[in-house]
């Protein structure tokens, strides 16, 4: 089966920046599972895995505008130590939840001064490119609740394998894992 829209498609991969550093790799761990098609994975890679069958090995490098993005200094700010309340020991690489007009949106302590933390908004990864080296392990069909879910569950199955995954805010529009094995809204 070839990778397409809303294939759950099994990968192994080594990121790697510009420099040839190595950022991460799912080769001696778990492989990384998503549903193609759903934004499960940054738009570069994403479209790199199109078409693809299991088995095929590759390599992509992926220009920042299609990976996290381009670096933006108006998301890094000064903000008073007074806004963190009664969080003690705030260091540089700290990461926060912040209220903005855009709704909630992670950030990173870049920074620490006498009465203000410098945040910053960008992906740790933004004005990057970052080459991938992919391993297909495995394509099939996705679920139709794993499609309504817009992400993979646990072994293929339904909801209740107490999978562990971010979620975000919940939607009363769109139900899926709660995280905890149950469904209910993410």
């Amino acid at each position: 089966m070839k990778i397409s829209k809303h294939a759950a498609v099994t990968i192994h991969y080594r990121l790697s920046d510009a420099q040839g550093q190595l950022l991460e790799s799912s080769f001696d761990a778990e492989p990384m599972i998503y549903l193609q098609g759903t934004e499960n994975l940054i738009p570069g890679l994403e479209a790199e895995l199109e078409g693809k069958v299991a088995g095929d090995k590759f390599e992509a490098t992926i220009p920042a505008e299609q990976a996290y993005g381009e670096y933006h200094e108006g998301l890094k700010q000064e903000v008073p130590l007074a806004a963190f309340g009664d969080i003690e020991d705030i260091v540089p690489g700290m990461r926060f939840i912040a209220e903005t007009e855009m709704g909630q949106r992670p950030v990173q302590v870049t920074e620490i001064k006498d009465d203000t933390v410098v945040v910053d908004g960008n992906h740790p990864l933004a004005g990057q490119a970052l080459t991938f080296n992919v391993e297909v392990v495995d394509v099939r069909e996705a679920t139709a609740e794993e499609i309504a879910h817009g992400h993979i569950h646990a072994h293929g199955g339904s909801c209740g394998g107490g999978h562990d995954h971010d979620h975000e805010p919940c939607d009363t529009q769109k139900p899926g894992c709660d995280g905890n094995g149950g469904c209910g809204c993410h």
